[in-house]
C-alpha cells in the first residue's frame, strides 16, 4: 500500500509540474486552475501522510521558472505564496489559533485578485524597476513592461526606497475590447495578463492595456507601519490603486459576511477575483507567528469555487432565433461550475468557433459568470481524434439555404421556419413585451402546429373554443388567456418596440426609442442619421431598425395589430416630474414589497431616470429593498447615495 502512496506521488509530481509549466512558463494551460487545484491538493495530503516529499515536488517552490530572454530580478526580500482553504471551518480554526495568543486580534479582508504578481521598486520618488514572483527569489526583469501600466505610478511624494507587490490585471471589459480587434483572441484575463507582462516587445505588453493592484509593502525606508491598515492608507496616499474593497473584521462571523459579499460581488465585477485574502491586521502581532518554508502563517486565502473549467467539447447543435440567426450551442461533458452542472455553453457565432480554433472532441475551456449561459473561452488542448466543426449549409428547422451575413449565419425564411417563427411569437408575447400571461413557450408551439399561426396579430384572433382544442386547457383557464390578450391591446411604446423582435433591439434598447421619438411613425420613417443619435446606438442596430421598417412583410404584420385593436399609449404618459431622480443613472437591487422590479423600474423611467444593472462611479443612487447584496457594497465603497424602501416611498408618493 505505502509503495502504491508512493508510485501515486511521483505521478502527481509528474503530472503537476507539466501543468505548472504550461500555465506559468507557456502561457498556454491544458487544465483549468479547478483541476489544478484538485491534483496539487491531493499531492499535498499524500505528502502530509507519509511524511515524505519527493525532491522535485512543486510544493517545495513557489511559482515557475525563470523565461530566457529576460533578465534576471533578484528580490531584496523573499516573496511568499499564501496558505488557502475552501470552506468555513478549516478558516475558523485558524481565526482561532490566532485568537489564542492575541484575543482581541483584528483582521483585513482584501480582494485575492487573479492576475500575476509584480513587485515594483521605487528610489527618489521615482520608478525604477519591476520583476514578477519568479520563485520567491529571483523573478523576471520586466521594468520596461510595467511602465506601460498606467495604474503603476512613475511618481510618487514617497523619496525613499519603498518595494510594493502587487497583481497585475486586465479587466474583463480592456479583455473583451483587445479581442474584437484582434485575431488571435486571448484565451482568459488571467492569461491575457501573463503573456503581456511576459512579452519581449513592451509595445505588445501596452495594447493590452493592464492594471496593477497594490497589496502589501515589503520595505519603505525610515518606517515602521503599526497594521495592515495603515500600510494601506500609505499607499492610497502616494497613488497607488489597491481596488475598492478593504475591511476590518473582528471575529470569524464577520469574516464569513465579507466572504459572502465579495462571493456576490464577482458576478457583476470587472476584474477577476478567485477569493478573498484575510490578514492579520497587526504586523508586530504577526513575528509571533512567522512563517513556513512556503507561507506566512499570519495570513489565509480563502478560495471561491472556481467560475472556469474545462471540459470536452463533445458536439455543436444550431439554434435558429427570432430574427432568422443561427447560433452554434457547445454540448459538452458535464462538469460542476459554479455551483451548477453545465452540460451546454455557448460559442456564439461561426466567427467565434474559427477565432478560437476550437474542435470536436478537443478539450475547452469553459467559463460561467452573471448566472447567464456559459460560454467557451477557447481551446485548451486538441486532442487524439479531434475534429473540424462545420458549419451548416441549410436551417437545422426549415432546411432553408443559409447565408453568412458578418459573424453569423442567418436563415431567410422568414415566413416558413417554424423555429424562427416560435421564437417571434414567444418575444411578442413576453412579459417585457405584450406581457401576455398564459402563453408560454409550449402553448406557442401547440398553436403553430394544431393552427398554423405564425403571425404576431393572430394572437388577436384566437377564440377560447380554440384554446380548448390544446392538451391541459380547460374553460377558465382558456378565459384568462383571452382576458389577458385584450389587456394586452393597450400597450406602451417601449414595450411595443421590444414586441416586434428587432435584431438588436432588446429592453433597454427600446427604452431608448421610446425615449428619443415621440411616437410610433416618427419611429417608422426615422432615417439613419436619426437613429444613430440615440444613446447607445450603433450602425448595425441602427441599419437593422431601418431596414425592419422598409420590409412591406414587416409593415403589413404591424398594420394588422393596429387593426384588430393594438393602440400604443402616447409618450405623454411618460410624463417625467421634478425629482431627485431626473436625468439620473439609478440602480435597483433587493426586493421591493409594493412594486416588482419591472414596474419600479418603468415608474423611474417615468421621473426620467435611467436605471443600469450595474454599479459605477458614474451611479448617482441605489435604490436597496430586502437581501440586497454586493451593489449596495459597491456603492458604499464609492460613496453613492443608498435609498431605502421607505425613502423611496416617500419620494415618489406625492405623484401616484
Amino acid at each position: 500500500m505505502e509503495n502504491e502512496t508512493i508510485e501515486r506521488m511521483k505521478w502527481l509530481v509528474e503530472e503537476v509540474s507539466k501543468h505548472a509549466y504550461n500555465y506559468y512558463v507557456l502561457d498556454s494551460p491544458t487544465i483549468s486552475d479547478k483541476e489544478y487545484d484538485l491534483l496539487y491538493d491531493e499531492l499535498v495530503m499524500l505528502e502530509k501522510q507519509t511524511g515524505t516529499v519527493l525532491p522535485s515536488s512543486p510544493t517545495e517552490r513557489v511559482g515557475g521558472e525563470i523565461l530566457a530572454g529576460f533578465k534576471k530580478y533578484q528580490h531584496k526580500f523573499r516573496l511568499y505564496s499564501l496558505d488557502k482553504c475552501q470552506n468555513k471551518e478549516d478558516l475558523r480554526d485558524w481565526v482561532d489559533d490566532i485568537k489564542k495568543v492575541y484575543p482581541d486580534a483584528d483582521f483585513t479582508c482584501e480582494f485575492k485578485f487573479d492576475g500575476l504578481s509584480l513587485v515594483c521598486t521605487y528610489k527618489d520618488g521615482y520608478f525604477v524597476s519591476a520583476g514578477t514572483r519568479g520563485n520567491g527569489f529571483v523573478g523576471e526583469n520586466v521594468t520596461e513592461q510595467a511602465k506601460t501600466i498606467k495604474s503603476v505610478p512613475l511618481k510618487i511624494d514617497f523619496k525613499e526606497e519603498l518595494i510594493v507587490q502587487g497583481e497585475a490585471m486586465i479587466t474583463l471589459s480592456n479583455l473583451a475590447k483587445y479581442n474584437e480587434k484582434t485575431t488571435d483572441p486571448l484565451k482568459n484575463a488571467r492569461n491575457a495578463v501573463a503573456g503581456a507582462i511576459r512579452n519581449l516587445d513592451p509595445k505588445e505588453t501596452a495594447k493590452r492595456n493592464l492594471d496593477w493592484f497594490a497589496y502589501t509593502i515589503h520595505f519603505a525606508k525610515g518606517k515602521n507601519f503599526k497594521s495592515q491598515e495603515e500600510m494601506m492608507a500609505f499607499l492610497k496616499e502616494n497613488g497607488f490603486n489597491t481596488g475598492n474593497y478593504f475591511k476590518i473584521c473582528k471575529t470569524a462571523e464577520e469574516i464569513f459576511k465579507e466572504i459572502d459579499k465579495i462571493d456576490e460581488m464577482r458576478n457583476s465585477s470587472d476584474i477577476l477575483m478567485d477569493g478573498v485574502v484575510i490578514r492579520l491586521n497587526n504586523i508586530a502581532h504577526r513575528d509571533e507567528f512567522g512563517f513556513t518554508a512556503k507561507f506566512p502563517k499570519w495570513a489565509m486565502a480563502y478560495k471561491f469555487e472556481a467560475e472556469e473549467v474545462s471540459s470536452i467539447l463533445k458536439d455543436v447543435v444550431w439554434h435558429v432565433g427570432r430574427t432568422g440567426k443561427v447560433t452554434p450551442i457547445a454540448e459538452i461533458e458535464p462538469v460542476e461550475l459554479a455551483g451548477a452542472t453545465i452540460k451546454k455553453a455557448t460559442l456564439n457565432n461561426i466567427s467565434d468557433i474559427r477565432k478560437k480554433q476550437v474542435e470536436i472532441g478537443s478539450r475547452v475551456f469553459i467559463r460561467r459568470s452573471n448566472e447567464v449561459i456559459p460560454e467557451i473561452l477557447g481551446l485548451a488542448e486538441s486532442l487524439s481524434g479531434s475534429k473540424e466543426i462545420i458549419a451548416p449549409t441549410k436551417c437545422p428547422s426549415c432546411n432553408f439555404d443559409l447565408v453568412e451575413n458578418g459573424a453569423n449565419l442567418f436563415c431567410y425564411n422568414v415566413d416558413g421556419c417554424k423555429q424562427q417563427i416560435i421564437e417571434r411569437l414567444s418575444n411578442f408575447v413576453s412579459k417585457e413585451a405584450m406581457n401576455i400571461e398564459g402563453l408560454s413557450y409550449s402553448t406557442i408551439t401547440a398553436l403553430y402546429e394544431k393552427f398554423n399561426i405564425k403571425h404576431l396579430s393572430e394572437i388577436y384572433e384566437l377564440s377560447a373554443q380554440e384554446l380548448l382544442m390544446l392538451e391541459g386547457f380547460k374553460m377558465k383557464k382558456a378565459n384568462n388567456v383571452i382576458t389577458a390578450i385584450q389587456n394586452s391591446k393597450n400597450v406602451p411604446f417601449h414595450r411595443f418596440i421590444s414586441a416586434l423582435g428587432i435584431g438588436g433591439v432588446g429592453v433597454k434598447t427600446s427604452k431608448d426609442l421610446a425615449s428619443k421619438f415621440a411616437n410610433f411613425d416618427e419611429l417608422k420613417n426615422a432615417d439613419m442619421i436619426k437613429l444613430l443619435s440615440v444613446y447607445n446606438i450603433g450602425e448595425t442596430i441602427a441599419s437593422n431598425i431601418y431596414e425592419y421598417f422598409r420590409n412591406d412583410y414587416n409593415l403589413t404584420q404591424i398594420n394588422k395589430l393596429f387593426e384588430n385593436g393594438v393602440k400604443i399609449e402616447s409618450n405623454a404618459n411618460l410624463r417625467t416630474f421634478d425629482t431627485i431622480f431626473d436625468n439620473k443613472l439609478v440602480v435597483l437591487t433587493g426586493t421591493l414589497e409594493k412594486y416588482s422590479r419591472l414596474e419600479a423600474t418603468e415608474l423611474l423611467e417615468k421621473f426620467n431616470a435611467q436605471v443600469t444593472s450595474s454599479v459605477s462611479k458614474n451611479t448617482n443612487y441605489v435604490i436597496a429593498g430586502e437581501n440586497s447584496g454586493s451593489k449596495v457594497v459597491k456603492a458604499e465603497s464609492l460613496g453613492i447615495k443608498i435609498i431605502n424602501e421607505n425613502e423611496f416611498y416617500e419620494i415618489i408618493k406625492r405623484f401616484e
